[in-house]
């Protein structure tokens, strides 16, 4: 295992990082990171995908490492997602 493998913080989780499913099938890669910086909680990831951008909410998040952010749910409940609301408040990756 390399420290590529270690869980991070998503504070630390860069932009174009592969997002997979539960079932290994890559969905598509990181674009932002939403939290709400006031109580300092994790919020979810926006996902480039093919379809565009795919809101993942935290709970749907199983695992961050700096080479994959793995999901809770499957390909099938993936396709599901979302885009995200333009009303919510981003932290910007990359500061």
């Amino acid at each position: 295992m390399s420290d590529d493998d270690h869980s991070i913080s998503y504070l630390a989780l860069p932009r174009g990082v592969p997002v997979v499913t539960s079932d290994g099938v890559q969905i598509g890669t990181v674009a932002k990171v939403q939290d709400n910086a006031r109580e300092h909680i994790f919020d979810g990831i926006v996902v480039k995908t093919e379809q565009g951008d795919r809101f993942v909410d935290a709970p749907e998040v199983a695992r961050i490492t700096l080479r994959e952010v793995t999901l809770t749910i499957d390909a099938g409940e993936a396709a599901a997602l979302q885009p995200p609301r333009s009303d919510r408040r981003w932290w910007r990756l990359g500061r």
